[in-house]
This record gives structure tokens, sequence and C-alpha cells, in this order.
């Protein structure tokens, strides 16, 4: 008999699931999560990232999944989930990177009436064919982590042909097509981006691009670096009114979410799912899948005593993720 944690190593393409959560956050709420690309495929290498560091940095477009395997997964989930916000394109990589995305934007809009948001680094915006591709969204959701190309290098160690300013005219260029809302994220680090000067100009920048909301973040979650520290609380209250208009301060903060208190259960393989592409707390669990906070304790204390997953603390709060065999 196999040992329980070969399984993530010896499940097929075909066996695999593109759909997860639902996940709970303060920017969407409740969002059912797609996945489009392998695991870590993305032309950023954020030192940041709570997924680790990039195995495949990429710019290639393809269509990394079949598109009717994301949408027979998607009607599997759909019929056992009703309650959610938003289904977001977002996961263990950049899905702008897949090309068939415009194709399945529209395939999700004819099977739910819930909003379609895009996460995406931004590196990609300026692509016409990545343009085409996001017009059906509902929301398209852009990062900008650093004002300078110095920065942009260190933050977000990008591609090699990826140049700094490229990335930001991409981002004005996309936001003067595309109609509907943009919310750029801004994730900022302590010590190196989380200075008032070093805000200035990446507020500058945002003055240039326009979006509908501007979101300030930090570390929450264990990075792919060490020296990824978080910026408090009070000085990003500070920093948001740098911003025009004021940005929102969207830290996750799961130890101060609601917990689930529902009876049903979830399979293992629902739990792995999520925390494959989101590292998170029991209270994170609870929330997202809306199950009892006493059973997701349970089933994450039994994942972790088979060696399917693995704990860490940061910031006085327990996570956890998946411990990969390949």
């Amino acid at each position: 008999m196999r040992h329980p944690a070969l399984r993530i190593r010896l499940m097929s393409r075909s066996d695999e699931r593109y759909v997860y959560g639902p996940v709970s956050s303060r920017r969407l709420g409740r969002s059912l999560g797609i996945d489009l690309v392998p695991f870590k495929t993305c032309s950023f290498d954020c030192v940041y990232c709570q997924l680790g560091r990039t195995t495949r940095k990429t710019l290639e477009r393809r269509e990394y999944v079949p598109s009717e395997r994301i949408f027979a997964d998607l009607e599997r989930k759909l019929s056992s989930v009703s309650e959610f916000d938003y289904v977001g394109l977002a996961g263990s990589g950049e899905p702008t990177l897949h090309a068939g995305l415009g194709e399945i934007i529209r395939g999700i809009k004819r099977r739910t009436d819930k909003p379609v948001a895009v996460l995406t680094n931004g590196s990609l915006l300026g692509d016409r064919g990545v343009q085409e591709d996001l017009l059906d969204a509902d929301v398209v959701m852009p990062s900008l982590d650093a004002g300078d190309a110095r920065l942009f290098g260190y933050v977000n160690r990008p591609h090699p042909e990826l140049d700094f300013w490229r990335v930001v005219d991409g981002l004005i260029e996309f936001r003067a097509r595309f109609t509907k809302p943009v919310w750029l994220e801004v994730f900022l680090l302590s010590g190196v981006t989380g200075l008032k000067a070093e805000v200035e100009k990446i507020a500058a920048l945002c003055r240039r691009i326009r979006p509908d909301r501007i979101q300030l973040n930090t570390v929450a979650r264990p990075p792919a670096e060490d020296y990824a520290f978080p910026v408090s609380a009070k000085l990003l209250t500070m920093f948001a009114g740098l911003f025009d208009p004021t940005a929102e301060v969207i830290v996750e903060a799961e130890t101060v979410a609601e917990p689930g208190f529902g009876n049903q259960t979830v399979p293992d393989g629902e739990i792995l799912d999520l925390l494959r592409r989101r590292p998170s707390t029991a209270l994170g669990v609870s929330t997202g899948l809306g199950i009892h906070i006493n059973e997701a304790v349970k089933r994450l204390e039994s994942l972790a005593a088979r060696g399917e997953i693995r704990s860490t603390v940061r910031g006085g709060a327990c996570f956890y993720k998946v411990v990969r065999t390949s």
C-alpha cells in the first residue's frame, strides 16, 4: 500500500484539479479559484511570494492546460458549491501566460453568473493579445510593487526580457482600453519599498495608470525569502494617503476572520487543493471552505501527521502548506 504522502507525486495530469476553494479574502470575499498554469510558472520570481521561488520563469504564452479540463472541473465544483462572490483566475502562477485565457473567461461566464476577476502581476498587459483576452473579465487586478527599475529587479526578480518601463506603459495602455474596474495592488516591503520616498514614486506612476482602486498589501504569509519583512499597519495607513485616490489597506489577516460553523465536511483533496495555491491557517481553511473551525483543525492535524502538509509560524499565526515531492 502506498504511503499517502506519495499521492501528490503520483497524481496524473488527467486527475489534477484546477478549480479550488472557495478562498476567503479581503479583496474578493469568497472566491472560487482557477489555476491555469503549472505550479510556479511565472514571469516574476517575487521575494515575497507565499508559494516559494519560481521554478519556471517564462514569457511564453501557450495552452498549459486544455480548456475542456478546466471547464469539466468547474462544472464539478459548481455542482457542490453555490455560495461564493467571484471566480478568480489566479492560482500558482501567472494566469495571462495561458494562451486560451479569453476562451476560458467566456466559458466561465457561460456556466455561472458570478463575476470573473483576473489576478495578474501585470507584466504582460502591454501585449495586445493579452488585452483582447481580458476584455470579457469583470475586474482585472494587476500589481505594481516598485517605482523604479532597480527595485523592480530586486523585489519582483522578473524574466530578463522584461523592462520595467515597458511594464508600466503596458499597465497604462491596458487601463486606457479596459472599460471595467481595474484594482491595482501595491505590495510593500519593510526597509525596501516601504519607505516614504519609494512609495511616492509608486504613487506618481499610479496617477498615470489611473486604476479604479489602489490596494496596499504587505507580507502576511511565509514568503519565498526570509528577508521579505512586512510593513507595519501604522505605516501602511500613513502611506495610503500618498495615493490619489487614497489607497485601501487590504492586508489579509486570517487571525481576525470569521470562522465557518457549518456541519458539512469536504474531502481531503479539497483542502489540499486550497493549500497548494494558498498557504492558510486553520481559520482560513474554515472560512474559505465553510467547514466548522474544529473540523478544520482536526483535518489539518491529520494531514500533517500523514506528512502531506507542514506548518510554519509567521506573525504569531500557524500556516499550513502542501509538502511537494517533485
